[in-house]
């Protein structure tokens, strides 16, 4: 393997048709990305089929410009990276049908990379001293995870949502209060107005792992207390409920993080995925890792939503260690941590 290694990585997932270039894994000379947020709010969430006709106009587009940005041409780059699963099926077909093409028509590898991996990935991107083990907590739309993450290539679960993710019951809760989509900035955003500790939400225990996460029943708990105020004709503080249920939800996530990380005697701890940007979330975290003596890492908020310059971060050591893909990838919408296709 030479000196530098390019990876062009495609991620087109969900509702983001990102391409980037990343060198050696940590180094990212272009992230570029079509965001369809704003088409998607005129529904309330994402339409899996308006996001696939979305990724097909503006893919080829992404992609230039990504290489533009670079300064490289594709003759230049070792290998093509892209993320097969999980996500909406249409949508990654979207992305694995134009690496595929890519990569054959220029000869070179095609590496398939798993979505959630991407994320824990974008650690490394801003953090060049953080290398495996260590422990991380995914928290995003369709994903809780606490993913004990042994080396670049292997992972562990050792907790996991029995229901809802974080992210989802942010959505739900959000759309129930009238704030729109997406659902967890709005939340975060009215919260910081409200008092958390004006309504007091559940906190579930799962039996069976002591790890393991339930955003259902807190979900339920805070349409319910909205509904009795509606029908008893009591002003709702949207804001104090915005508050007290993002508290829980930080709540839990933290203890469970903390918990674990000190009953296995490991002292780094990484932030990932879409709720990870949330601020709330990483103060407290950090103060209850302060207290611990653990050291906690995160990416920058544009590398914990979805990008396609954690994918090549992924893709580069998936690279190294020497997977490759043959044309015959195709989409896994439900890909689990650590299987591999």
């Amino acid at each position: 393997m030479k000196e530098d290694t390019y990876i062009l990585a495609i991620e087109s997932s969900c509702d983001e048709t990102a391409a980037a270039v990343v060198k050696n894994g940590r180094e990212v000379c272009s992230n570029i990305i079509f965001s369809q947020i704003e088409l998607h709010k005129l529904y309330g969430g994402v339409v899996p089929e308006i996001a696939s006709r979305k990724h097909i106009e503006k893919i080829n587009q992404v992609i230039k410009e990504a290489l533009l940005c670079a300064s490289l041409s594709l003759e230049e780059v070792d290998a093509v990276a892209v993320t097969y699963g999980p996500g909406l099926v249409g949508a990654l077909l979207v992305g694995v049908a134009e690496a595929k093409a890519i990569a054959y028509a220029a000869g070179k590898p095609l590496v398939g990379v798993h979505h959630i991996e991407g994320h824990i990935a974008a650690n490394y991107i801003e953090h060049q001293d953080l290398e495996p083990p260590f422990l991380c907590l995914v928290v995003s739309g369709g994903h809780t995870h606490l993913v004990k993450v042994l080396d670049y290539d292997k992972f562990e679960i050792v907790g996991r949502t029995r229901d809802d993710a974080a992210g989802e019951a942010f959505d739900k809760v959000a759309r129930a209060l009238g704030l729109g989509y997406p659902g967890g900035p709005k939340v975060d955003a009215l919260a910081k107005e409200g008092n958390k500790e004006a309504i007091v939400f559940p906190r579930a225990k799962v039996e069976g792992n002591e790890y393991d996460f339930s955003f259902s029943g807190l979900k339920s708990a805070v349409l319910n207390y909205l509904n009795k105020c509606e029908m008893q004709q009591i002003e709702v503080n949207r804001a104090d409920v915005a508050a007290s249920f993002q508290y829980a939800v930080i709540d839990v996530l933290t203890t469970h993080a903390i918990h674990a990380a000190k009953q296995m005697g490991i002292t780094k701890l990484a932030l990932a995925g879409g709720v990870a940007s949330n601020s709330s979330l990483r103060g407290n975290i950090q103060k209850a890792c302060k207290g611990e003596g653990i050291h906690l890492y995160y990416p920058s908020p544009i590398y914990c939503t979805d990008n396609a310059a954690m994918i090549g971060a992924a893709g580069f050591y998936a690279y190294r260690n020497g997977v490759r893909h043959g044309l015959d990838l195709n989409a896994v919408p439900n890909l689990k941590i650590g299987q591999k296709i």
